[in-house]
């Protein structure tokens, strides 16, 4: 069987994964307290930064429901899956909002690629992180530029280094950082998606459940780690992009 077939086999994410537990009700009143909260104490400065995954689809779905003024913004490093950049316009379409696109400077990318090659973030931990700063970092500062706070759809179940991460922080710029589905199981995630028929990654169906730049991600394997599709050449500890790290200190291009 090829793996188009093989794709196409496979179970929906919403079938293998959807499933209402214990208190999900109270989960999702929570975030939305959440998401209000934000909007409230930083009004016009607020915007979330999403990833276009699971988790940030139903954060946009809550906040659009709610209506609450919230920006959506997004980043378009120049290596996502087509599939992924389909859910810009259809997120416009469906929710009547725009989306704010943020892209690395396409300069800087093109002497960044002749210097190291399409595959640099094969090549050593420095030039993976350097590639991460450019594609993402930057435009993310950008994205933040004048804002006072913005959103996120981390989950502490997400992996081991974000085990403990708070509905509410602070970032390493002192903004407001919220995050309405910390306490979020992937199964709360994909029972809301079915529920309010979210719009999906449709590589989520593939076995991917963290979805990042094409090169650096891959579907996983029974019993592997959520996030061990990401970065999957590299040691567990490294698998961060310095988005959500609240240390992180921007990196220079070599």
């Amino acid at each position: 069987m090829s793996t188009t077939e093989a794709a196409a086999a496979a179970p929906s994410a919403i079938a293998l994964y959807a499933g209402r537990t214990e208190g999900f009700e109270a989960r999702v009143f929570a975030a939305v307290r959440a998401l209000h909260s934000a909007a409230a104490r930083h009004p016009g400065a607020v915007v979330q930064a999403t990833s276009l995954g699971a988790e940030d689809m139903v954060v946009t779905d809550l906040i659009a429901r709610h209506r609450l003024p919230i920006a959506i913004g997004t980043l378009d490093t120049g290596a996502l899956h087509p599939q992924t950049l389909a859910l810009i316009p259809l997120i416009e379409s469906r929710y009547g909002v725009e989306v704010e696109v943020h892209r690395p400077p396409a300069e800087a990318v093109v002497g960044f690629v002749q210097r190291h090659g399409d595959g640099a973030m094969f090549k050593s931990l420095e030039l993976r992180k350097a590639c991460c700063a450019l594609r993402k970092l930057e435009p993310l500062a950008r994205m933040l530029d004048g804002r006072r706070a913005w959103i996120t759809g981390l989950r502490r179940e997400q992996s081991l280094g974000r085990g403990e991460v708070p509905v509410e922080d602070v970032d390493a710029q002192g903004r407001g950082k919220f995050n309405p589905l910390a306490d979020w199981s992937w199964q709360d995630v994909w029972y809301y998606i079915a529920t309010h028929e979210v719009p999906h990654n449709p590589l989520h169906d593939q076995f991917m459940p963290s979805i990042g730049c094409a090169p650096c991600t891959r579907a996983i394997a029974v019993g592997e780690d959520f996030r061990a599709g990401r970065w999957w050449w590299e040691d567990e500890s490294a698998k961060e992009c310095g988005l959500h790290v609240a240390t992180a200190q921007p990196i220079e291009t070599p």
